[in-house]
């Protein structure tokens, strides 16, 4: 008698084969760039509790030029992420209707985009007094 071995399907590269999964591995991978600006608020949020001499030190070490880059490449991370994110507002939203009419996806996409731009850009002109 022969022993039969179970087959098993080989998941190497399984994601690269399709256009729809490799968007997704994308989306998923730049949540660790939110995380990485979270753990970074975190860390001022520990060096606040700190003491001055701490947050400032924390607040200097933001203007070197490593934490710049670091940062544009967090915001560049952060920004494609809430983009996937609104990219799937009309499939998770029930159908929003207008004045009757049905709309389309593209139009929920931006409308929710320009939602959070604006948003920002109100916290930002409330945090600097200009609002």
């Amino acid at each position: 008698m022969s022993k039969r071995r179970p087959y098993i399907r080989p998941m190497d590269g399984w994601w690269k084969k399709n256009p729809f999964f490799i968007e997704y591995v994308i989306h998923e991978s730049t949540a660790f760039f939110v995380l990485a600006y979270a753990l970074t608020l975190l860390v001022g949020l520990v060096r606040l509790g700190q003491g001055e001499t701490a947050w400032s030190a924390w607040l200097a070490s933001l203007k070197t030029p490593l934490a710049i880059v670091f940062h544009v490449c967090l915001l560049a991370g952060a920004v494609y992420h809430a983009f996937s994110w609104f990219k799937l507002m009309p499939v998770t939203l029930p159908p929003v209707r207008i004045g009757g009419r049905k709309l389309r996806a593209d139009e929920i996409v931006t409308g929710g985009f320009v939602a959070a731009v604006a948003g920002a850009a109100f916290i930002y002109l409330l945090v600097w007094g200009l609002a």
